[in-house]
């Protein structure tokens, strides 16, 4: 059997982090054999990578390193984690893929999305999510939930102002647009037991299909 590749993306402070944390304590959930993983990262090269992108020192980074950056730790996760579970049959649920990649660098940075769609077909050699959940968010609501978090990871990212916020969920539209075939919507700037309860409950009619 084959398992599933399933991703979560969104802008900063939108709460995906926090329902794969839910989702990670939930019986049904881990009845469906799911694998928890997060880009950049997931295993120690990545990780390592992850540390040298979001390293809120690293304030002179170009912004084609970033890319490709990016797109090395999410080949290195790819075939060291993430295909090796699904072969084994298990449903990966990973924070972040590629869609982020397209908003943030492709569209906010101003490198193109057709530009680092090129950089990232070739790191992930057609491996595409089978779906992506995207929580939808105003980014002046996810700046003020992170600024509120004393819990929450802080970095470079973090550091943009709110024009280069604005310009990510605009990446993300033209993202929904175009790979809408595989993207279900979620509202996220509501409790999160609401959202935690949709997320369930798309999770629970893609995988039963």
């Amino acid at each position: 059997m084959k398992g599933k590749f399933i991703t979560f993306e969104g802008p900063e402070g939108a709460g995906k982090t926090t329902v794969l944390e839910h989702l990670m304590r939930d019986k049904e959930m881990l009845n469906m054999a799911p694998m928890f993983t997060r880009e950049p990262g997931g295993i120690i090269i990545s990780e390592k990578i992850r540390s040298v992108i979001l390293d809120k020192e690293h304030t002179e980074m170009d912004s084609r390193t970033e890319a490709l950056l990016y797109a090395a730790a999410r080949r290195q996760h790819l075939v060291e984690k993430v295909m090796p579970s699904i072969r084994e049959g298990k449903h990966v649920f990973c924070d972040r893929f590629i869609d982020s990649s397209l908003a943030y660098q492709g569209y906010a940075r101003g490198l193109g999305i057709d530009e680092v769609l090129s950089i990232n077909q070739f790191a992930i050699d057609e491996m595409m999510p089978d779906l992506t959940i995207y929580f939808e968010i105003d980014p002046e609501i996810g700046l003020k939930r992170i600024a509120a978090s004393d819990e929450r990871e802080k970095n470079r990212l973090d550091l943009e102002d709110l024009t280069f916020h604005k310009r990510v969920q605009e990446g993300y539209e033209i993202v929904l647009q175009r790979f809408s075939n595989r993207i279900a919507v979620v509202q996220a700037d509501r409790a999160i037991d609401e959202v935690v309860n949709d997320v369930k409950g798309i999770l629970k009619k893609y995988l039963s299909n």
